[in-house]
């Protein structure tokens, strides 16, 4: 990977990651369009911190207060009974699922979830289930309403985008609508409920960085540009979905999933 590979992937990265899109699809599929080599799911994960400390960033007073009413709860139960408190198990109870299948099924999600074929049916299906759910849910209810069914229910959509295509945001946004929260707050706490998942996973794959996949420097660059261009998708996305549906994404996910299948299919990409 040379260093305008790196740039390339870096903004493709941050600019998909909080997107309903897949941004592990769009690192597959880019690549693959511009005859480059398959970056590897490593080289993924590990560029994901990027956009993680966007997040981390944008959303430093939110996590900060989940954190300290969380362990203030350990030793006193009143505590618990406050909405940073209860935030913060639900994340923990969220974050299992991707955990133990994350590390259940890391040879398949390494290899054979990244063929093409998969990756533009998973754009494909999981739109049109993000499009059916913003037509049928109710979104009435605000993020203080969150309770321990919806963080068990949103942690197991979240495991779907093990599979590059899914969308990790696309999955938990849909998955809060479904539970009845309004746009806004079905994506905050589908940032809030990243940070462990991807952090996790990004600093278990860091010991592959320069070892046969990208370069050291490629990866450093490409981590940069995502924390710079994802922390302006994330207001962006937050202000979008105030007003708006998911149907914009709807439509991309069918054109490019269709698109890839097709040029696969071809012989065009592989």
């Amino acid at each position: 990977m040379n260093a305008l590979q790196a740039i390339v992937e870096g903004i493709v990265q941050g600019l998909t990651e909080f997107l309903p899109i897949s941004s592990t699809a769009h690192l597959r599929i880019v690549p693959a369009l511009l005859g480059w080599d398959d970056p590897g799911a490593a080289f993924t994960a590990v560029v994901q911190l990027g956009t993680m400390a966007a997040v981390l960033l944008y959303f430093r007073g939110d996590l900060w207060n989940i954190a300290r009413a969380w362990l203030a709860g350990l030793r006193d139960p009143a505590e618990r009974r406050t909405l940073d408190s209860r935030l913060g198990w639900y994340i923990v109870l969220g974050t299992i699922p991707i955990a133990v299948l994350g590390l259940a099924f890391k040879n398949p999600i390494e290899h054979q979830f990244r063929n093409l074929y998969l990756v533009g049916a998973a754009l494909i299906v999981f739109g049109l289930a993000m499009a059916y759910v913003d037509e049928r849910a109710k979104r009435e209810r605000k993020l203080d309403r969150l309770d321990a069914n919806d963080g068990a229910f949103i942690g197991c959509a979240q495991a779907l985008a093990l599979v590059p295509g899914v969308s990790r945001s696309g999955a938990t946004i849909s998955a809060g609508l479904w539970r009845g929260l309004d746009r806004p707050a079905a994506a905050r706490y589908s940032f809030l409920l990243s940070v462990p998942a991807v952090v996790l996973s990004g600093l278990f794959e860091l010991r592959h960085v320069g070892k046969g996949g990208a370069p050291v420097g490629a990866t450093v660059i490409a981590v940069l540009l995502a924390f710079v261009v994802g922390y302006a998708s994330i207001a962006f996305l937050l202000r979008y979905l105030a007003r708006h549906t998911l149907g914009v994404f709807v439509a991309y996910r069918i054109v490019l999933g269709t698109l890839v299948i097709a040029l696969a299919a071809a012989g065009a990409i592989s």
